[in-house]
């Protein structure tokens, strides 16, 4: 299979983002947070700017920012990485997860994805000639789960990359302990690689967060992705990581020194003081806090407009169910933008094509609180 190219044009979050602003209406579609990133930020950023952080940093990395990184992560991963030879600073998640797919893949493997999924993983998994393999989601009243059934019916042919999101976009969903066991199990058992997107580690409302590296074995077949920027609500930093055993990290490191070099330098001293102020524990709790109250505003909203949701555990997002407006999400998602004046995206941009799609809607509750009331009093017209 011959690598294919990113799709021409303006994504559908930017034409969502685009039509927001010429109809006036509230845009839940992107998924950024609109108050400014963390005080505790940018009073790091204060402190570093006037020191020796302007020009580029060692490739992988501030040695201070993957010492941070490292020690924030032991209790997701279970054991610490060595951040000199198993954490890499990267140009945010989507650099590590690109580095990633082009180390990890060959022409023609085959790629377990749960959908619906972020579209960047089919994306970049394509580029390398690799195949993705869909494994459902299903949706309940519990939320979105794993088809366990499907995911080992797709292990029955040789797998090898699985690509996790938890908490995920775009269902909310944060995997159980069960559910990434029978990952871990179905990993192991095939000699397969797993990948996971964990930059809402932070996020999680209802469930801890683990890392599939976590369990036993994983570790050494495991790159962890993370970043800055959902946790600090700074998403123009693009400040990320890739965890990873010393040796993948080696290939990790070569791919990403002949892509940027160098995450920015100075962004870089800025969030290795923010992970280690011990203040940052206090902020987590709250901003898992402030989220929370408007997940839940969002969707007490949704519902009384006759548009129910979805559980969601953790992340930025909620699902409502938008079989009331239209059988079809991208339709369903028109007439919200149209006649209630609230963006959101459809649920069929998140899954392979041809693939069956419920008539959904994502939308995003990291905004500011002004935004979402205004969000809601424009959902009382459809109620």
């Amino acid at each position: 299979m011959a690598p294919t190219s990113p799709p021409a044009g303006p994504s559908i979050f930017a034409e969502t983002t685009r039509l927001a602003e010429a109809l006036g209406a509230v845009n839940l579609g992107q998924g950024f947070p609109d108050s400014g990133p963390a005080p505790l930020l940018m009073a790091a950023l204060d402190r570093v700017l006037s020191g020796p952080v302007h020009q580029y940093s060692p490739p992988q990395g501030l040695l201070s920012l993957r010492e941070a990184v490292a020690r924030s992560l032991t209790p997701a991963l279970g054991e610490a990485p060595d951040p000199e030879t198993e954490v890499t600073i990267m140009a945010g998640a989507t650099e590590a997860l690109h580095a990633a797919t082009r180390v990890l893949l060959r022409p023609g493997d085959r790629v377990v994805v749960l959908e619906p999924a972020y579209d960047l993983y089919a994306s970049l998994i394509g580029q390398t000639g690799a195949q993705v393999v869909g494994v459902p989601l299903r949706p309940g009243p519990a939320g979105w789960r794993l088809d366990q059934d499907a995911l080992r019916r797709a292990f029955e042919a040789p797998v090898a990359l699985v690509v996790l999101n938890t908490p995920h976009n775009p269902t909310g969903t944060v995997l159980t302990e069960e559910e990434l066991g029978l990952v871990a199990e179905l990993v192991l058992a095939s000699g397969a690689a797993a990948l996971t997107d964990e930059v809402y580690d932070q996020l999680a409302y209802d469930r801890p967060h683990r890392s599939l590296a976590a369990w036993p074995g994983m570790r050494e077949r495991t790159v962890t992705v993370g970043a800055a920027s959902k946790t600090f609500s700074a998403t123009g930093w693009r400040i990320g990581w890739a965890v990873a055993p010393a040796a993948l990290s080696a290939r990790l490191r070569a791919s990403h020194q002949v892509t940027t070099f160098a995450a920015p330098t100075p962004l870089q001293a800025a969030v290795a003081l923010a992970v280690n102020d011990p203040a940052v524990v206090g902020y987590y709790a709250g901003l898992r806090g402030t989220f929370r109250q408007r997940r839940d505003q969002l969707s007490a909203a949704l519902d009384q407009a006759g548009l129910p949701v979805w559980p969601a555990e953790g992340g930025y997002f909620v699902l409502a169910d938008t079989r009331a407006l239209a059988p079809d999400a991208a339709k369903a998602s028109e007439r919200l933008l149209r006649e209630a004046g609230v963006a959101g995206i459809a649920l069929s941009a998140f899954f392979l094509e041809g693939a069956p799609v419920p008539s959904a809607v994502r939308l995003a509750f990291c905004k500011s609180s002004a935004v979402m009331d205004e969000a809601v009093r424009r959902l009382e017209r459809l109620a």
